[in-house]
């Protein structure tokens, strides 16, 4: 249906997932298997969803994709909160990092009214 990578909104999602695993790496190590491997995997399927449903054949399951990626998006939110909470972000880091998501949040909403 679509060329994925021409897509700004997953451009941004796959710039988000890098931030993401930079991000994390600081996290304490009781972490690793917890609240990191959470945000690693909300932030790829913000991504990999908007990826797999542009392949699909059909615009209703192309939107059903942008909304579990929009679902994976607010998961993210809330995970960046709740390590900003634990101290393991500091408050600029995480109001960058939340901007970044409600950027990608809006673009998906368009994406998904424009189909």
């Amino acid at each position: 249906m679509n060329n994925f990578r021409e897509l700004v909104v997953w451009q941004k999602s796959v710039a988000l997932v890098t931030e993401i695993y930079k991000g994390t790496k600081l996290f304490p190590d009781n972490e690793k298997f917890n609240l990191v491997t959470q945000m690693q995997r909300a932030a790829t399927s913000i991504a990999s969803n908007i990826a797999e449903g542009s392949g699909r054949n059909s615009s209703a399951m192309f939107k059903q994709f942008l909304t579990i990626s929009l679902g994976s998006a607010y998961e993210l939110e809330t995970q960046i909160i709740i390590s900003n909470k634990l101290f393991y972000i500091n408050d600029e880091y995480c109001s960058e990092l939340i901007k970044s998501v409600q950027e990608i949040q809006k673009m998906i909403y368009g994406l998904y009214n424009s189909i």
